[in-house]
């Protein structure tokens, strides 16, 4: 075949497809074939690892064909730091030769070379000694060209199409801001479409609640290493650097960290990109790769940098009209929120608790002879004993638990992820403050009584907890007042429907 022949062949080949992996082997093809070379491969340079990485061969021996090579080990590495061919006539007196096929007795690796970069290596190895003269090196040189030339129109093609998906992916996360006004649907379908478009293991939503990052949502294809609303200090690495410096961070190999830090079990790399909206950090979108490495492309790091900052504006938005919708669910009076509330979370906690075994209970409270410090001191003086008793209890307790103002003097409480013990000392600890607490213009001590349920213990249901806790209270009161009563699970049983 003639020089020019093999060279227009090989440039039909990197002209015929965009797909490197289909262009590459090609090339091969055409290496082999032409210059009877048994064993041939491309190995593309990842600056980063300091590696040069088989990506297409032919003829290799099994277990040699997927191996990483160091930066400037072997003949390849060789040929890499010097930027020229390097050629080794008999392998078995060259001591840079790394064995690749036992059958190899010369080999000729060439630099492939895009712009003045070297991005790859054309490893040529024949079976006989010194295979290569100096003629057939100039054609494998410029043959390399056409490499070269298909290592740059893929990768140009990949940007190109991994472009058109991010920017379909930012367009319908623009879409779904405008669209979806609930909070919850919002972050749900906002990680589907980015764990789709920017084809990662995973995606995860942290925000922030006061101190600490709570996982409001996730997609993808790896195992949660923390329960669905997962929480964590916003002070651990690497959020509360993202945080403090509003700047995304990269961490290549998680592989070592301990499992509930990864977040992920097999996350073995992470992108942690700031959710900012008018100056205020309101979480953490992450992208989690089950290979290490995974996150290098200034590119997605922009695209994505620009899918924060609509998901930022769109959780804000979002936020707005939660509140404006838990303005319905406010007590007038006391601004905690209201039965109606109530009977909605209590419904949610039941179902998270029976989902997951986590556990959760309520307590009634009832202040003591209110009727009677009414009548003693005035309606006005009244309110202002039920806005105070509501504010201690919202202050003692964690953010995650409800506070509502049931009807009346009486409050219901919301305990989440908390067993029989632990709510009957947190009830018990409520009544000791109130009972210590001095109320402004009240010359008399103001106290509580409780009654306290859990879940599954004192009924299995609404009705059923409720009715247990009422039940409670009311014992409370029969003995005296200023008591914690817990119910008796015959009672809860018996007086369920």
């Amino acid at each position: 075949m003639p020089k020019l022949a093999v060279l227009y062949e090989a440039g039909q080949a990197v002209l015929s497809t965009f797909d490197l992996d289909e262009v590459l082997q090609r090339i091969l093809a055409i290496a082999r074939d032409y210059f009877r070379l048994p064993n041939v491969a491309i190995l593309l340079l990842d600056k980063e690892a300091q590696q040069l990485c088989v990506r297409s061969q032919i003829g290799w021996d099994a277990g040699k064909d997927k191996i990483c090579l160091g930066y400037h080990d072997g003949i390849t590495g060789a040929c890499v730091l010097k930027k020229r061919p390097v050629y080794a006539p008999d392998v078995t007196k060259d001591p840079r030769y790394i064995c690749a096929a036992q059958s190899t007795r010369s080999e000729l690796a060439i630099p492939l070379i895009a712009g003045d970069e070297v991005v790859g290596v054309l490893d040529c190895q024949s079976d006989r000694i010194d295979h290569f003269d100096d003629e057939t090196i100039q054609l494998l040189t410029l043959f390399s060209t056409q490499a070269s030339i298909a290592l740059q129109n893929a990768h140009l093609y990949s940007l190109e199409r991994q472009r058109a998906r991010q920017l379909e992916a930012i367009n319908a996360i623009a879409q779904q801001s405008t669209a979806v006004m609930d909070l919850e649907q919002l972050l749900a379908r906002v990680c589907s479409v980015i764990q789709q478009a920017f084809e990662v293991s995973h995606v995860s939503l942290l925000l922030r609640e006061e101190s600490e990052l709570v996982m409001r949502a996730h997609q993808g294809t790896l195992t949660p290493c923390i329960p669905p609303g997962g929480r964590f200090p916003a002070a651990l690495e690497p959020w509360s650097r993202v945080i403090a410096t509003s700047g995304s961070v990269i961490e290549s190999d998680l592989r070592s960290m301990p499992e509930p830090k990864r977040l992920f079990l097999e996350s073995a790399s992470r992108m942690s990109i700031p959710l900012i909206s008018f100056g205020q950090t309101l979480g953490v979108l992450t992208l989690h790769s089950s290979q290490p490495n995974a996150f290098r492309q200034n590119a997605l790091l922009q695209s994505l940098e620009s899918v924060a900052d609509i998901c930022a504006t769109s959780i804000q938005n979002a936020h707005y009209v939660e509140r404006v919708k838990q303005l319905a669910y406010l007590d007038g009076l006391t601004g905690i929120f209201n039965r109606r509330f109530f009977e909605l979370r209590i419904m949610e906690e039941i179902e998270r608790a029976r989902r997951y075994g986590t556990g959760m209970a309520v307590i009634m409270a009832d202040i003591d002879q209110f009727k009677k410090l009414n009548d003693e001191f005035g309606h006005l003086l009244g309110d202002e004993v039920l806005r105070q008793v509501s504010s201690l209890f919202h202050q003692q307790l964690r953010k995650i638990d409800v506070v509502c103002r049931y009807g009346g003097e009486e409050f219901a409480i919301l305990l989440t992820q908390t067993n029989t013990q632990q709510a009957v000392t947190i009830a018990e600890k409520l009544r000791r403050l109130v009972e210590g607490y001095q109320f402004p213009g009240v010359p008399r001590t103001v106290t509580i009584s409780a009654g306290v349920a859990a879940f599954p213990e004192h009924g299995k249901s609404r009705d059923e907890l409720i009715r247990a806790a009422d039940n409670g209270l009311y014992a409370a009161k029969q003995a005296g007042r200023n008591r914690v009563c817990l119910a008796s699970p015959a009672r809860a049983a018996v007086s369920g429907p």
